[in-house]
């Protein structure tokens, strides 16, 4: 069986992540593009779609077209929900790219609408398909880690400001990020725990390096006038059953110990983290252990084995669970506590007290 996809948004992570994982999906065609820039959809179209695809600038246009089965919305934050919607209500089942909105109160409309519509809903949160994440998240699963009642969601970067689009406007985005990848960090970590119920948080955001001239990042200065966001953010997590979430995000912090989409567990039989590779720790016949996990099986000589790809392997999944071969494994319910968290992280910021969930 083949199904029909649409794109909505031409841009980066289009092109970074969901059009080449498509591409390499069977049952997928490629038959209809869509971007404000049309020359970046006619780009696509060329790259990724067949002699019968279909270029938009609007995308109530293309939604219009009923052969369409999926729509992947792959736009600035806040666009998601409105797009999402259209879409679900217009007959498709939706992809949308992390975070799931700019706000709870669209990404609970996203929600409503999946209900109302019975459509399938994913969020874009490809993380959870890497190797050392599949393997953490059995090992949680099993109970190896016993009850897990700390963990630590970390999106570190040093100087890594992304210069290009509108990562910088806070009216399009929502935040910088802690919405951008301190997302991850927390979708990771509440999965890894299977725990989606908060009681309150409590967070911090910050503007320290964004006025600095001239600054070293990797991707080149960026310019203060238009550094709307924060350039770090922390939080403070406390779930209904006790336990404690600590969210550490930044695109620009004085730290040498970055690193991006990871989580830290301390649980009542074990721990793990992924600071290093991934590490278990616990204690054994009297003695502490740390386990380091070798992910890699190793190859042979004229052969590299099968490597993991994220980003395909979120695409494979998402595409089976359309065709009702599986679940839909990011769950919007689960993305949608995360709007809920992060959302409370930056209303906290602003008044100084914590956002306490009903």
């Amino acid at each position: 069986m083949t199904v029909k996809v649409g794109i909505i948004g031409c841009g980066g992570i289009a092109n970074g992540k969901h059009l080449p994982s498509l591409a390499k999906i069977q049952e997928v065609e490629m038959v209809a593009f869509c971007d404000i820039v049309v020359e970046r959809a006619e780009k696509a179209r060329e790259d990724y779609g067949g002699s019968e695809s279909k270029v938009y600038n609007d995308y109530r246009e293309m939604l219009a077209d009923t052969e369409l089965d999926i729509v992947h919305v792959l736009t600035p934050n806040n666009c998601h929900a409105e797009m999402t919607i259209a879409a679900l209500e217009s007959g498709k089942h939706v992809m949308c790219e992390k975070p799931m909105a700019k706000t709870s109160e669209e990404a609970q409309a996203m929600l409503d609408a999946a209900k109302r519509t019975g459509k399938k809903l994913t969020i874009g949160y490809q993380n959870r398909f890497r190797k050392d994440a599949k393997y953490l998240k059995t090992v949680c699963d099993d109970g190896e880690l016993g009850e897990i009642y700390l963990g630590k969601a970390k999106a570190i970067r040093r100087r890594a400001v992304p210069t290009w689009g509108v990562f910088l406007d806070e009216e399009a985005q929502g935040g910088g990020p802690l919405i951008d990848i301190g997302t991850h960090a927390l979708d990771l970590t509440l999965w890894m725990m299977n725990n989606y119920e908060p009681l309150y948080a409590v967070g911090n955001v910050y503007h320290k390096l964004s006025q600095t001239e001239n600054a070293a990042n990797a991707w080149g200065p960026w310019n203060p006038d238009e550094f709307t966001v924060e350039d770090s953010a922390f939080g403070f997590i406390t779930m209904k059953n006790g336990a404690t979430i600590i969210l550490e995000s930044s695109w620009a912090i004085n730290l040498v110990n970055d690193g991006e989409a990871k989580t830290t567990l301390a649980g009542t039989k074990g721990g793990a983290d992924m600071d290093e590779g991934l590490r278990l720790n616990g204690e054994k016949h009297g003695l502490l252990y740390d386990n380091h996990i070798q992910l890699e099986t190793g190859g042979v000589d004229f052969y590299d084995g099968a490597g993991n790809d994220p980003a395909y392997e979120e695409a494979r999944a998402w595409i089976d669970a359309v065709l009702g071969k599986r679940e839909v494994l990011v769950k919007p319910e689960e993305a949608f506590v995360v709007t809920q968290l992060l959302e409370a992280i930056y209303e906290s910021a602003k008044t100084g007290q914590p956002v306490y969930f009903n």
